[in-house]
């Protein structure tokens, strides 16, 4: 018989679809999902805005391979970005964007080395998702570029945003 191998236990979040509370009272009761959470990269240099899944544990394509810390002196010299994250919700008239949340993040490639503090992601994300706006400390062309982003990935959605988003994001 060939030596086979059994498969690797997969540890992960246990994501709690649509509606915890469909039809029972049990697990999952009050429970955020992070299934309407997008992590949207701006790159100040560069004026532009993808989203990258692989924010959401810290492996974006900006962030593989470097080592992050809480210096700034530590990547000095390197490109400014954003990580904004964005919460859909729904509403009687249909989806719209709920929560949005800006946090820094500074790559310098050359030294392999980042400035972040992942604190602030983890809180930010999570006041996106209790649907809040925070964007008010963002760079006035940065805040174009999320502000074209998100009305551009769906006017519909963003036309049905907060008067708050829409002011907070007007530059």
């Amino acid at each position: 018989m060939a030596n086979e191998e059994k498969p690797k236990q997969k540890l992960g979040f246990t994501i709690i679809k649509d509606d915890p509370t469909d039809g029972h009272k049990g697990y999952g009761i009050g429970s955020l999902s992070l299934e309407n959470v997008s992590p949207v990269i701006i790159d100040v240099e560069e004026g532009t805005a993808v989203v990258d899944i692989g924010a959401m544990h810290a492996r974006s394509e900006v962030e593989r391979g470097i080592k992050f810390t809480t210096d700034p002196e530590d990547s000095a010299g390197g490109k400014n970005y954003w990580l904004v994250w964005v919460t859909i919700d729904f509403n009687p008239q249909g989806p719209y964007y709920a929560g949005v949340a800006a946090c820094e993040m500074v790559v310098n490639r050359e030294k392999r080395r980042g400035y972040k503090i992942l604190a602030d992601h983890v809180n930010r994300m999570d006041k996106s998702m209790k649907r809040k706006i925070l964007v008010d400390h963002m760079d006035a062309p940065s805040k174009k570029v999320l502000h074209d982003y998100l009305k551009g990935h769906n006017e519909e959605m963003w036309n049905r945003s907060s008067e708050q988003l829409h002011a907070d994001l007007n530059v």
